[in-house]
């Protein structure tokens, strides 16, 4: 449970830097967990089946369910815990490609503390050794007086804490995604698990209870397959390139749809843009001298501009309204305050007010 705890955490730490929700992982662990502990004891009491059931057996069949006293098959426990991690995310909406490979460095972390059961238990130790660093173990648990065991329970922790940082180390140069760290994880795990295997005797009541085939123990053939699968997959798999959700969508609000006041907002920004640049629907502004102008030479043939204008073409012989251009309306004589005449729309006051201007500058 311990081990539980610290993967959980590691685990819920690089999910969420890796930009996921908080508690996710925390979530996800409870049917991982569940489904773990009965897919480990499963895989242990089917390949150590001899141990409770048979001629052979030194516990009761009842304690085949007895999982404090130890007996839990990795194999299982990650294969079924899978199970229940995909229930989980596909729940969710997220990748479980993604989930995976954030988890593997605390799985193995977990590993190498639950490995020190194995110690506690006094099981699952090596052949006899005389090395310093060598196990006692008790007479009740197959050891003999005076011989001193390899503590493979010590390997084995001391191989995954390492495959931890290297995991962790690794993901972060090669941003490796899409399971395959995890694949990695596998390969490193079953790799240090294969030569650990082979160096315990499990002598249970004085008898082993390890299952072999073709001279090795079952559980190093499965090393070796999930070690050939694990490095196949991390080949196959290096060309993908699709984009793992780490960030479910809010059904309420999609990761491609903007919010409907932004919308609004840039929709009416855009109008008045458009407005603008055609000269349409513009605010309003208090008139200048020279806009004031044009209206005024074109309603008031008596003002100074119109009067101008009308010499100009009887000296071209032609009619005044011809040779009219924008360039004369705007070269004309700035009229004086008595000459000013209000336009339509064009109170008095404002024309005074543009006139003063005028006269000013």
């Amino acid at each position: 449970m311990l081990g539980v705890i610290v993967a959980v955490w590691l685990s819920e730490r690089r999910w969420q830097a890796r930009g996921g929700q908080k508690g996710t992982i925390v979530d996800i662990a409870v049917p991982a967990v569940i489904f773990g502990l009965i897919g480990g004891r499963l895989y242990h009491v089917i390949t150590d089946w001899q141990t409770y059931f048979g001629s052979r057996a030194i516990k009761e069949p009842i304690k085949a369910l007895y999982i404090w006293e130890g007996g839990l098959g990795i194999w299982g426990a990650i294969s079924l815990g899978a199970l229940g991690v995909w229930f989980a995310v596909r729940k969710r909406g997220i990748s479980m490609s993604a989930v995976a490979d954030t988890v593997a460095p605390g799985i193995a972390f977990a590993q190498a503390i639950g490995r020190w059961g194995n110690w506690f238990n006094q099981e699952l130790y090596g052949s006899p050794t005389t090395l310093p660093w060598g196990l006692e173990i008790d007479g009740d648990h197959g050891g003999e007086p005076g011989v001193l065991y390899h503590p493979t329970f010590l390997y084995e922790s001391l191989w995954d804490v390492a495959l931890g940082f290297v995991l962790i180390f690794v993901g972060r140069r090669l941003a490796l995604h899409h399971g395959r760290l995890f694949a990695l994880y596998v390969a490193g795990y079953t790799l240090g698990r294969f030569w650990i295997e082979g160096l315990r005797i499990d002598p249970v009541g004085g008898v082993d209870h390890a299952v072999t085939f073709l001279g090795l123990r079952i559980n190093q053939w499965t090393s070796i397959v999930l070690f050939v699968a694990a490095l196949a997959y991390f080949w196959l798999a290096r060309n993908r390139d699709s984009v793992e959700i780490v960030a479910p969508a809010d059904p309420a609000h999609p990761a491609d749809q903007a919010d409907a006041d932004s919308e609004d907002t840039q929709e009416k920004a855009a109008e008045e843009s458009t407005s603008t640049d055609d000269g349409e629907d513009t605010p309003s502004s208090p008139p200048t001298a020279e806009s004031s102008k044009a209206p005024e030479a074109a309603d008031d043939p008596t003002s100074a501009a119109g009067s101008s204008k009308d010499a100009e073409a009887a000296d071209d012989g032609a009619p005044a309204a011809e040779k009219t251009t924008d360039a004369e309306v705007t070269d004309a004589p700035a009229p004086s305050a008595d000459d000013v005449t209000p336009a339509d729309g064009v109170d008095a006051s404002d024309a005074e007010v543009v006139t003063k201007e005028k006269n000013s500058r």
